[in-house]
């Protein structure tokens, strides 16, 4: 249908971030306003997906209940809910857009937290259970700081790369098998 949905960040006294829809005519609405209030998320810095009937999903880089970024929800109708609040050793500070399989569940990374403070890949099931998958270790064998999300391949494998880590601290491309 052309609509675009997309997230704008920010951190200002009135707003901590948006979700928008915009039209082919260049009508844009604003379906939420992230506020400073801690039990919302703050500062959304990826795209979005969208499920059939019309619900967004993203994350946010702060906020929810611990502070440490949060996996959300917008309806069509612009009602924001929180499905998962990072508490550090779950991860924390996603900022890549998620994935989610033909079951519901979603998938992404954290940016830094988990086990070694070095990011996580987790899966969050419809029921809200979130199971960190893999807790990046670092330098020498494993990556560390994952900066963009995951991509969801055969058999629900997952593919992607970090910033750091691997035997020369540039970085790896990884798989996880959930």
């Amino acid at each position: 249908k052309g609509v675009l949905y997309g997230t704008t960040s920010g951190e200002s006294c009135s707003s901590f971030g948006t979700v928008f829809k915009l039209t082919p005519t260049g009508t844009m609405t604003v379906l939420h306003t992230f506020v400073y209030n801690h039990a919302d998320g703050l500062d959304p810095k990826a795209g979005l997906i969208l499920d059939k009937v019309g619900n967004l999903y993203g994350t946010t880089y702060f906020g929810g209940a611990n502070s440490y970024g949060t996996v959300f929800m917008v309806t069509p109708s612009g009602t924001e809910t929180v499905l998962h609040s990072f508490n550090g050793l779950d991860g924390e500070n996603p900022q890549a857009s998620v994935v989610r399989d033909a079951a519901g569940n979603i998938y992404g990374t954290t940016n830094i937290g988990g086990a070694n403070n070095l990011g996580t890949v987790f899966k969050l099931t419809p029921s809200g259970t979130e199971t960190v998958l893999h807790s990046f270790a670092g330098y020498p064998t494993d990556g560390a700081y994952p900066l963009t999300g995951v991509v969801l391949g055969k058999k629900g494998i997952l593919y992607g790369a970090t910033y750091g880590g691997g035997s020369t601290r540039d970085g790896i491309v990884f798989k996880v098998v959930p």
